[in-house]
């Protein structure tokens, strides 16, 4: 097709805007899929997606309107997968933002309007949600107009749900957002925004073809990662795959290829074709590292082997997935397995569980800290167990985030209370409206575990909060292990600061005391800085009156038995072995 008559854009909106509801009155206007196939969500098609109601895979889909091609992308709204988001809108000329008429903006909506103007879209506000009785136009208007600068009346009001106005948003995104400008008869070139697996048909690509063209059978490579491969089918979808001669300059659609894994064409790299290849390829590619790690282990040491062989399938289709084995002398075998963030991790341990059906146990979640010995290697550890000896240590690096909350502006200072009570640093403070947008840096250790629930509590659900990895700071770093009956447990040992350890090692070591069960002797739970205690918590032993049946008589014979009783717990104590539930792992998780 021509490229004037392509448009290429995508919806952003933060979570439970309506983003995937829109999606769906835009495939029903312009007929591409048929009303009696017509469900919720259509886009969305894990079952996690469904329930949960977020988008959690892009998804691209054509559509045919008036004589014009649209092709439209369907993005994640969450934090961790900001960087395919990043990809996504690198791949259109046009983004509609969409804004729920009954919350404003949020953080998030900011997050993707930034992402959205750094890569020079055009941008079309639409106001969603404007038939419930709760929305506030006028308000969330004035919000839209001091973010984006335009005039009152360039917002559409729209309600997706019942479609009333969407007619409008498609005018616009033909009229207004420009048609793609690449060059047909140069060396090819296409962005990955999208890769996963299919277990019957390999890697599959979604791509946006800058220059040039891809045909069916055509020799690919894949400039950043040095990969290549065959393109076994090329086609568009709609919403399903509809297979075609080739992908022209400027359109959005797939490659099937014969790759077996997703690490050799990653999000953001070029594809190129074999025999003539471009000279460079497209900018902004990077290497996606995760920053939040955490230990799977099966409940059960036989079920190691499954568990292994599903995660090296999930990592087929989620390239942003890394894990190493690690063997932990109280929980067995098991996997470290790194991700983009906590929600990523959620989903991750969901999809084991369900797709996999594994009962697994995981470890408080930490990130990774970077470790410069006195000798002069560089260490970069995942793990506080990992953390070698500390006379040998120069300094430890750990990461910190910049982060925004926004939120109504009355819940200002909770807000900085809550940021300081992290060691976090408020730097910035802006009002749009009636909201107030707070700008902060943090050690990203301390907002891994209750951040987002106690900012959630502090403003009555109104705040929301969007982060991204700054830099690492070296600080004042120790570990802090933790004793069961005088055995170290390297699965519980924690990263903290200094200043935070006593705290720390007092609250984990009381939590311990809950879930932990009593036994026949009496268990010490401890918390330690190297070879010195700072907390400690004693089980008490369950008591057997051994005297009860006596019937009278002297009292040397009650003591007698009362000895013997504590001779014997004395010898159990001495080879009686603790039990550690599963839930101890997760204390940090359940704070409060």
């Amino acid at each position: 097709m021509d490229q004037q008559h392509i448009r290429n854009f995508c919806i952003i909106a933060h979570i439970d805007h309506g983003k995937s509801t829109l999606a769906d009155r835009l495939l029903e206007m312009t007929g591409t899929v048929e009303k009696r196939l017509m469900k919720e969500q259509l886009l969305d098609r894990m079952d996690l997606e469904r329930e949960r109601g977020i988008t959690i895979k892009l998804q691209p889909v054509r559509m045919d309107y008036k004589n014009y091609q649209l092709n439209l992308i369907d993005t994640p709204g969450h934090v961790d997968f900001s960087y395919e988001v990043s990809r996504s809108l690198e791949a259109c000329e046009g983004a509609i933002l969409v804004v729920d008429a009954t919350q404003g903006m949020q953080a998030q909506t900011l997050a993707n309007v930034y992402l959205a103007m750094a890569a020079d879209l055009t941008i079309i506000p639409v106001l969603n949600k404007i038939d419930l009785p709760a929305a506030d136009v006028e308000r969330v208007g004035a919000e839209i107009v001091s973010l984006l600068g335009c005039k009152p009346e360039d917002i559409l009001h729209i309600s997706a749900k019942t479609g009333q106005g969407v007619d409008v948003v498609l005018e616009r995104v033909v009229a207004e957002i420009p048609a793609p400008n690449g060059t047909a008869d140069a060396p090819t070139r296409a962005l990955i925004f999208d890769s996963y697996y299919d277990d019957y048909r390999g890697v599959i690509l979604y791509v946006r073809a800058v220059d040039g063209h891809l045909g069916k059978s055509d020799q690919i490579h894949m400039m950043a990662a040095s990969a290549s491969g065959l393109a076994l089918e090329v086609g568009a979808l709609r919403p399903d795959m509809s297979a075609l001669p080739g992908i022209q300059t400027g359109e959005i659609g797939y490659i099937v290829t014969n790759l077996k894994s997703t690490r050799e064409a990653k999000v953001g790299d070029t594809v190129t074709l074999a025999k003539a290849p471009a000279s460079e390829a497209l900018p902004g590619y990077q290497d996606v590292k995760p920053f939040v790690y955490a230990g799977f282990f099966p409940d059960s040491n036989e079920h190691y082997q499954e568990l292994k062989d599903a995660i090296e399938k999930l990592s087929l289709s989620d390239s942003a997935l890394q894990y190493e084995l690690e063997n932990s002398p109280v929980l067995g075998f098991g996997v470290r397995i790194g991700f983009l963030g906590l929600l990523h991790m959620d989903i991750v341990r969901e999809r084991l569980e369900r797709e996999y059906n594994l009962d697994l146990v995981v470890t408080n979640p930490s990130t990774d800290y970077q470790v410069s010995l006195l000798k002069g290697d560089e260490l970069d550890i995942k793990s506080a167990a990992d953390l070698p000896d500390p006379a040998g240590i120069k300094e430890i690096r750990e990461p910190w985030i910049k982060g925004e909350i926004v939120a109504p502006k009355e819940y200002v200072g909770p807000i900085i209370q809550l940021i300081s009570s992290k060691r976090g640093l408020h730097t910035n403070l802006s009002y749009i409206d009636e909201r107030a947008l707070v700008s902060f840096e943090a050690p990203l250790a301390n907002l891994l575990t209750d951040f987002y629930d106690q900012l959630k509590s502090l403003t009555s659900g109104y705040g929301s909060f969007n982060y991204e990895l700054a830099d690492y700071r070296a600080e004042d770093l120790v570990r802090v292990d933790f004793y069961v009956a005088g055995e170290k447990v390297d699965s519980l040992s924690v990263m903290v600061h200094r200043s935070e350890a006593e705290r720390l090692g007092r609250e984990i070591v009381g939590k311990l005391k809950e879930v932990i069960p009593r036994q026949q002797f009496p268990v010490a739970l401890q918390a330690a800085i190297g070879g010195r205690f700072i907390a400690r918590e004693d089980i008490s032993a369950y008591r057997k009156d051994v005297t009860g049946y006596l019937y009278g008589g002297d009292v040397s014979r009650k003591k007698k038995l009362l000895a013997k009783q504590a001779k014997g717990k004395k010898r159990m104590k001495r080879f009686g072995k603790v039990d550690i539930p599963a839930e101890a792992f997760t204390v940090m998780l359940k704070r409060d």
